[in-house]
């Protein structure tokens, strides 16, 4: 396949590139394009034949439902059964933005784009591009992130380029996301909100407005065990090993003094076995290790910009052609607990207390 590729400013978007877009989304074709979180491949999300598409270009189970993005309220009550009152009071402070809400579906979404849940994921992105790209194509588009399965979600244009030229039929190109990880996922068909995949809308800032807020336990799993076998996931990138740098990574958890003393005898001897060392650390201590490739990922200061730094460093990595891994733990804030998911999931659940 010749993958199309073409570019906007984030903000002063070009309406040619948009309408070039929701053209090859009407007719059933694979457009990946930025969103405020992470670049997204998107297709029509009424047709499981689009859905379908998606899961062959990613590689992707189909038992791992996709999201369907939204550009306005209309389009919601077009694929919902009903919009409960604490779910009314997330949209009305969150959306357009960061957060994924799970309902009821109506019966015109397809299974295919559900992963055969009776239940539907729906997003409204804040990003200019996205939008405009969603009110061309006239149809809630379904758009998991613009990776191969299980790969580093992609921040930039050249993350998607690098997985999906020649998958795909078009790529936009609209500068760096702000973000850097996936948005917050919560389950809003119970009584009580659950938090299905963490993200930058915090557990906190959930339950400031609606009071109590559950987690799935699958958000704070540390071992394959702990989610167990039967586990259906209801949303996208839970279940599976996710956002997996080409080497093996293993986290280290515990004061910080240990960890750097523990990684830093770990290098020196995978070092000496002739493999290539990469560490992941933050501006406050990236001075501290002897030896390795050794990368900073942000600031403890600011978790946001770890957040941000998350993807783009695991494939750095791969660039750098390292054999293994070596990273520190955040757990700071709610902003953490989505960080640590995303590298929980990345290292494929190796984490070490020390």
């Amino acid at each position: 396949m010749n993958t199309i590729i073409r570019t906007t400013d984030s903000e002063n978007v070009n309406m040619e590139v948009v309408n070039e877009a929701g053209a090859v989304i009407k007719r059933g074709g694979l457009v990946a394009f930025p969103t405020e979180t992470v670049y997204g491949l998107g297709a029509d999300g009424m047709s499981g034949e689009a859905s379908d598409k998606i899961y062959e270009a990613k590689g992707r189970p189909s038992d791992n439902p996709l999201i369907l993005h939204i550009s306005d309220l209309e389009m919601l009550d077009k694929i919902v059964c009903e919009v409960p009152p604490k779910a009314k009071i997330l949209m009305d402070n969150f959306w357009p933005g960061p957060m994924t809400l799970i309902f009821n579906k109506k019966a015109e979404v397809p299974y295919k784009t559900t992963g055969g849940l009776d239940t539907v994921a729906v997003r409204f992105p804040s990003h200019k591009v996205a939008i405009e790209i969603i009110k061309a194509a006239g149809t809630p588009i379904a758009a998991p992130s613009a990776n191969t399965s299980g790969r580093p979600s992609p921040t930039k244009a050249a993350h998607v380029i690098e997985d999906m030229d020649g998958r795909v039929d078009m790529i936009v190109d609209g500068g760096d996301v702000g973000i850097g990880i996936e948005s917050t996922i919560i389950d809003v068909t119970g009584d009580i909100p659950m938090i299905l995949r963490p993200g930058y809308i915090t557990k906190a800032m959930v339950e400031d407005l609606v009071g109590e807020v559950l987690v799935d336990r699958v958000v704070v799993a540390k071992t394959i065990e702990e989610i167990g076998g039967e586990y259906k996931p209801k949303a996208p990138g839970m279940k599976y090993r996710h956002y997996a740098p080409k080497a093996e990574l293993t986290m280290y958890e515990g004061p910080i003094e240990n960890v750097i003393g523990v990684i830093n005898k770990l290098a020196v001897e995978t070092i000496s076995q002739g493999k290539k060392v990469g560490i992941i650390a933050t501006d406050e201590t990236k001075d501290r290790y002897e030896s390795g490739q050794v990368v900073s990922i942000g600031t403890r200061r600011d978790e946001a910009s770890i957040a941000r730094g998350l993807y783009g460093i695991l494939r750095d990595f791969d660039t750098m052609d390292v054999d293994v891994i070596y990273s520190e733990t955040f757990y700071d804030d709610d902003l953490g607990q989505a960080i640590m998911n995303r590298l929980i999931k990345a290292a494929g659940y190796r984490i070490e207390s020390v």
